[in-house]
């Protein structure tokens, strides 16, 4: 956001104290010399929205290639589903997701926290229990975190669970989104990229 500020800041200096081309024949003059303070501002502005406003296509970040602690999804509700009502019901499926984690507490085992709940977007984070060889090893005992973003596209909501540190989650962002599949496909929705 600084970089579009700072951008838009330069362009609105620029234009308002003009480009004063010098006296130069046509020929010899540049592209810039010869563009209006006019053009420069609508030029600057649409780079600008076009810098940040997302398309909601790709609201999510696409996980790096050949992440192993990254996984993308796409869940469709029942098309008889309102949106509301399709919020409400990914609420409640992530709420009924086990505070005390998977497997005896080996996935997730430090709980979670929905840090975000507006409008079918929502932000998660999940926890490690942080009593692990690695957590002990290589993050001094405190938990790994990991992010799940889920976000409306369309008639579909795109997940994104990923891990913050590490190359490789050993499988935990998998069986997280495994576990909120299972329950959405209770409730009649449809996954793709499972």
């Amino acid at each position: 956001m600084k970089i579009v500020q700072t951008t838009a800041l330069m362009a609105t200096i620029a234009t308002c104290q003009g480009f004063v081309a010098p006296q130069q024949p046509a020929a010899a003059q540049t592209a810039l010399e010869m563009t209006s303070r006019r053009d420069a501002l609508a030029t600057s502005f649409a780079t600008i929205l076009a810098i940040s406003v997302p398309s909601a296509a790709n609201a999510i970040d696409a996980c790096p290639k050949g992440s192993k602690n990254c996984l993308r999804q796409t869940w469709t509700p029942p098309s008889s589903t309102s949106a509301a009502d399709a919020a409400s019901q990914l609420r409640d499926v992530l709420n009924a997701y086990p505070q005390e984690g998977q497997e005896d507490g080996k996935v997730d085992g430090g709980g979670y926290t929905i840090i975000a709940d507006s409008d079918g977007s929502f932000k998660l984070e999940y926890r490690s229990s942080g009593k692990g060889f690695f957590a002990k090893s290589f993050n001094a005992g405190k938990p790994f975190i990991d992010d799940l973003v889920i976000e409306p596209n369309g008639s579909s909501f795109e997940f994104r669970s990923a891990s913050r540190l590490g190359d490789s989650d050993f499988g935990v962002n998998g069986k997280r989104l495994s576990y909120i599949g299972g329950l959405l496909k209770e409730k009649g929705w449809t996954g793709v990229g499972l």
